[in-house]
C-alpha cells in the first residue's frame, strides 16, 4: 500500500510540474514585456517632445506679444507727436 501511495504522489508532482508554462512560451512572455516597455519609452519620448513644443510655442507667443505690445506705445507716442505737430 505504501509503494502504491508513493507512485501516486510521484505521479501526482511529476503532473503538477508540468502545468507550468515551457521555455518557449517563457521566452515569448520575455519578449512581449520588453516589447511594451520599448513601447512605453516611445510614447513618453513623444509626449517629453510635444511639452517641449508646447512650451517653446508659449514663449514665442509671449515674447511677439511683448514686442507687440511695445511697439504699440511707441506708435501711440508717435501719433501723439504728430497730432500736436499738426495743430500748430
Amino acid at each position: 500500500m505504501k509503494k502504491v501511495v508513493l507512485s501516486l504522489l510521484v505521479v501526482l508532482a511529476l503532473a503538477v510540474a508540468s502545468c507550468g508554462p515551457s521555455q518557449k512560451e517563457l521566452q515569448e512572455k520575455a519578449k512581449a514585456d520588453s516589447l511594451k516597455v520599448a513601447d512605453s519609452i516611445a510614447l513618453v519620448a513623444t509626449h517629453q517632445k510635444l511639452v517641449a513644443d508646447s512650451i517653446a510655442k508659449v514663449d514665442s507667443i509671449k515674447k511677439a506679444d511683448s514686442i507687440a505690445k511695445c511697439c504699440k506705445v511707441k506708435n501711440v507716442k508717435s501719433v501723439k507727436k504728430a497730432k500736436k505737430a499738426t495743430k500748430k
